[in-house]
């Protein structure tokens, strides 16, 4: 072939970077942003958080070239907010008074002890031989966090040194001692024998000693509920059954859950929803938006500088990052307001008022990409009336009905937990019947997709819903 030149015309997308931090702060949480400033803050310092302990600071300076305004922002989307340069409190804040000197909430957890801690003060106060103290120190070291003795005790016998000779008899007899500790049930091996200790350390009553046996022998057919074999294993009438069963829902299958280290997770919302004259409207939480600026002795030696350099380049960056965190709480609070138009009727009644609603739609009514509405409604949470969700708990699959309209997912969910809290014990009601009974109200659910929403509810089936 004889070599020629060609012409060719094509288009491409190229992200700045300017762009490319606007998408990656889009799409981060609330803590994920503070850290990725956090970080930034420790790079560049142009940048720099607003002292706001005097009362209001002053506006960060507008980037170079830009409003700092989004311009599609119309006057029903806005938050009723002060007439001052961003950023300013956009809301009211969450803070109660004025006391906190640091302006945040401290959550001290108490000091509570552990599991092993609590049993080795007790094994501290017996008069127990040091080598049986020692046996029983081992088991107490080989607990789960939930009291239970997960390994046999020919296992734990095996572990120990040739010199201990340690056998298996005096494992036995340092295990019924741990089993006397408190609290009762600890040191279990099995559901049943847990329950069974906690029965054992109860006062006698009528009921006692049929669920004794219940927990020992029989706990699989009372976790399916099969009350017509327990009666003829038993010989139990249906009061006498009953009673029993009230007996066993009473203890605590885990026992060493009450000291296990629970982690608490507050979540900031980035949106508070408040209704105001007859008109839901959704405004910033100002608790959860960084205040940022200009270091301004930072900004003049930069702009004494001539040629560009590190200095330009560093105030530079500082100004997109101000403009980008400004257009991301912009963003989401569009898309929210949005949201709460569309799902006021979930804010007036709840989620059987809640109505389908899609991606797209939020997309095409703001003119913007369905990838930026999912990374606004990722890890973003709005504050309620009636509670605090992430956006895309408003975003929900639906289901036709007769009149040719659409149910939400969500609202048939919470229809089925209507049912089934109103349901008779004695005759629950069938993931059929829930769906006959929701075809009589115009909504066509299938069988299958009831047992879905079921268990995404974590409703027992219909055998296990069943009581005497």
């Amino acid at each position: 072939m004889k070599p020629s030149l060609q012409f060719r015309l094509s288009q491409h997308l190229t992200l700045t970077p300017q762009l490319q931090q606007s998408i990656r702060l889009l799409q981060l949480s609330t803590v994920e942003l503070n850290q990725e400033i956090d970080r930034i803050l420790m790079e560049n310092p142009a940048l720099e958080r607003e002292d706001i302990e005097g009362g209001d600071a002053p506006a960060a300076p507008a980037p170079a070239g830009g409003s700092g305004a989004d311009s599609n922002t119309t006057a029903a989307e806005a938050p009723p907010a002060p007439d001052a340069e961003w950023p300013v409190d956009l809301a009211p804040s969450w803070r109660q008074g004025g006391d906190d000197e640091e302006g945040e909430r401290s959550f001290a957890t108490p000091d509570t002890p552990t599991l092993r801690d609590h049993l080795q003060t007790q094994l501290s106060l017996t008069n127990l031989s040091a080598r049986d103290r020692g046996f029983v120190a081992l088991l107490i070291d080989a607990l789960d966090d939930d009291g239970y003795l997960t390994q046999s005790l020919e296992e734990i016998a095996a572990l120990l040194p040739a010199e201990a000779e340690a056998a298996p008899e005096e494992l036995s007899i340092a295990l019924r001692h741990l089993q006397h500790f408190e609290p009762a049930g600890v040191g279990a091996r099995s559901p049943g024998e847990c329950l069974a200790l906690q029965l054992r350390n109860m006062p006698d009553e009528p009921a006692r000693q049929l669920a004794l046996d219940v927990v020992e022998k029989h706990l699989e057919l009372l976790a399916a509920r099969d009350y017509a074999r327990l009666k003829t294993l038993t010989g139990a009438s249906d009061d006498t059954l009953r009673a029993a069963q009230r007996l066993i829902r009473g203890l605590n299958p885990r026992p060493g859950a009450a000291f296990a280290k629970i982690e608490a997770r507050y979540v900031i919302p980035d949106v508070i929803v408040r209704k105001v004259r007859n008109a839901w409207r959704a405004s910033l939480n100002a608790d959860a938006m960084p205040r940022l600026r200009i270091n301004r002795l930072y900004a003049e030696i930069a702009a004494g500088v001539r040629s560009g350099g590190t200095l330009s380049s560093q105030l530079q960056e500082a100004r997109w990052l101000i403009k980008n965190v400004q257009q991301r709480f912009e963003t989401i609070l569009r898309v929210s307001q949005a949201i709460v138009d569309r799902q006021r009727h979930f804010l007036e009644h709840g989620e059987v008022a809640m109505r389908p609603l899609v991606l797209r739609e939020i997309a095409e009514t703001l003119s913007l990409h369905e990838s930026t509405i999912s990374r606004v409604t990722t890890q973003k949470y709005m504050a309620t009336p009636r509670g605090t969700f992430e956006l895309k708990y408003f975003f929900g699959s639906h289901v036709a009905t007769e009149a040719g309209g659409a149910a939400s997912s969500t609202a048939i969910r919470a229809l089925i937990k209507q049912l089934v809290a109103a349901e008779d014990a004695k005759s629950p009601l069938s993931d059929a019947r829930i769906a006959q009974i929701l075809g009589e109200q115009g909504i066509v659910v299938a069988r299958r997709t009831i047992a879905k929403y079921r268990e995404a509810l974590q409703i027992p089936a219909v055998n296990q819903r069943k009581a005497l």
